[in-house]
């Protein structure tokens, strides 16, 4: 919690929509069914809910969802800033909670991006209108996953990380995902296969990116006072951190180093607990190096040892940390801003509700009772960490 909180914050609720390939759905629609099921999920009365937030669909996001959905709520946030909008969002809406200012609030997220690219629909580009930062970097066809590859390079450069070391990560975050049946590829892969596969920015070839997907989920966040009408044993918000760092690669002073290297800090510091606690982390992964360099920042290991740390199964269910638990964005699922997918698959860890293989345990067969989810959005330019607890 952050300096002057009052109320504990639970998660109450969490769920997905239908993911992967939903030809026949908008994103209308997968908000609302997320909504629905974390609603039955967390056992509470639409009623309650007076807080929303959400962004990234129609013109006046969070309006148009509320709309969509028949909600009235008396907080919103549509704070956006990339896929680490999810945690930045929950940090808000904690903050709001402990000082009264809402009680129940729902985070909510649906995005159609494979099928608009199959139907052949339009979306907007991360560089549209080239105004601003976006000025000077534009008309050198700067893609996002350039800017994830080029920041990959240098870390590659100046601390000896491999390109096998990188490919590993996506092939452990694929064992995970074969015991996630809402996953949309489960067929193991092996580093070669990884290292096979058509170049799309060096060095990054295929399965070193995130799948495109649709999908959508749901978390409610509500006070303590509530807890003991919901449904579902909660899960309890610890700390949070946010942190932003730069919009143009330009002026982003150290390439191998991310924003999480403060959001991580501030959350664990909040939450009065170190990293090496922590029993599962779910983190960002639009591309292989994201984890790596994210569990460097977070604390998990020193920087620029990365490469090895994730070395011999260690993010797989079974590991010294479960990474991606349940095959992340490289594997499992990503239509988009994934960042609320990973607080929906820790709570799952926590509460003991993955399928047997895909569930972690600590010693002793017990449930994990720590877990972070740390989101990272635009490349590198901002991160938001959350931790949360069992109890």
């Amino acid at each position: 919690m952050t300096p002057g909180s009052t109320r504990k914050v639970a998660v109450v609720g969490v769920s997905l929509s239908d993911c992967g390939r939903v030809d026949a759905a908008t994103p209308y629609d997968l908000h609302a069914q997320a909504a629905r099921r974390a609603l039955a999920d967390s056992g509470l009365d639409r009623a309650v809910i007076d807080g929303l937030a959400s962004a990234g669909t129609g013109l006046l996001a969070p309006l148009e969802i509320a709309d969509h959905l028949g909600l009235r709520p008396t907080w919103v946030d549509s704070t956006t800033v990339g896929g680490a909008t999810w945690e930045v969002m929950a940090a808000h809406a904690v903050d709001a909670i402990a000082a009264g200012h809402a009680n129940v609030v729902l985070l909510v997220y649906g995005s159609t991006a494979r099928a608009d690219i199959k139907a052949g629909r339009r979306t907007a580009g991360l560089s549209s209108g080239a105004r601003g930062p976006a000025q000077f970097e534009a008309p050198y066809g700067h893609t996002l996953i350039a800017k994830y590859a080029m920041a990959a390079r240098r870390h590659m450069f100046e601390y000896g990380t491999t390109v096998e070391q990188l490919a590993d990560v996506a092939v452990q975050t694929r064992s995970n995902a074969r015991h996630n049946p809402q996953a949309m590829y489960r067929t193991p892969i092996s580093v070669d296969d990884v290292l096979a596969g058509p170049m799309i920015a060096d060095p990054f070839t295929r399965l070193h990116c995130c799948v495109r997907s649709d999908g959508g989920c749901a978390v409610l966040l509500a006070a303590e006072d509530y807890v003991t009408d919901t449904a579902s044993s909660p899960v309890w918000v610890l700390g949070a951190g946010t942190a932003v760092s730069h919009a143009a690669m330009s002026e982003w002073d150290d390439f191998t180093v991310t924003p999480a290297a403060v959001s991580g800090p501030l959350a664990f510091r909040r939450a009065g607990i170190t990293p090496q606690e922590v029993d599962v982390a779910e983190l960002y992964d639009a591309f292989t190096y994201m984890t790596l360099v994210t569990l460097e920042d977070l604390g998990f290991c020193a920087k620029g040892e990365g490469g090895a740390f994730v070395a011999k199964g260690r993010l797989t269910t079974g590991g010294g940390l479960p990474v991606n638990t349940d095959g992340g964005g490289l594997s499992a699922c990503h239509p988009g801003m994934r960042g609320l997918f990973l607080i929906v698959e820790a709570v799952r860890q926590l509460r003991g509700e993955a399928e047997e293989g895909r569930q972690v345990r600590v010693a002793g067969g017990g449930l994990p009772r720590l877990a972070v989810a740390s989101g990272t959005g635009g490349w590198f330019c901002s991160s938001g960490t959350l931790v949360l607890a069992r109890d």
